[in-house]
């Protein structure tokens, strides 16, 4: 079930990248640990991304959409479970959890193909 037009993946996934970099001060938990560089380094690693991808938001457009969905899916799984793998869910777990499940959701949701680019008419009146 595809139910997000890859437009609006593209404007999620530049907003769920500057979210992710910016979460450990925003939530406060920016002390230096993996805690802190698992979500900057998935942002930027989602942002990245977004930027090579061949759909409506992507500047390079080298990498194709189902490439990049997967990358989605595989990248939330590892956050999700990121403060288990790293050791840090005693300290805290819940914004990685929520940012891995709803990237996992963006990557299941999402169309695989990319809108046409509708043709403007030569002569608009």
């Amino acid at each position: 079930m595809n139910l997000i037009p890859t437009r609006v993946h593209g404007v999620l996934d530049y907003l769920s990248g500057v979210l992710f970099v910016a979460s450990p001060w925003l939530f406060g938990f920016a002390d230096g640990s993996a805690a802190q560089w698992v979500p900057v380094i998935a942002g930027l690693a989602l942002l990245g991304l977004s930027i090579f991808t061949n759909y409506e938001a992507g500047l390079v457009k080298s990498i194709p959409m189902p490439t990049h969905l997967t990358v989605d899916v595989l990248t939330g799984i590892v956050l999700a479970a990121s403060p288990w793998i790293f050791g840090f869910a005693d300290r805290v777990y819940l914004p990685h959890v929520i940012f891995g499940l709803l990237e996992v959701g963006a990557g299941l949701l999402t169309q695989k193909t990319p809108s046409p680019v509708s043709k403007r008419p030569d002569h608009a009146f």
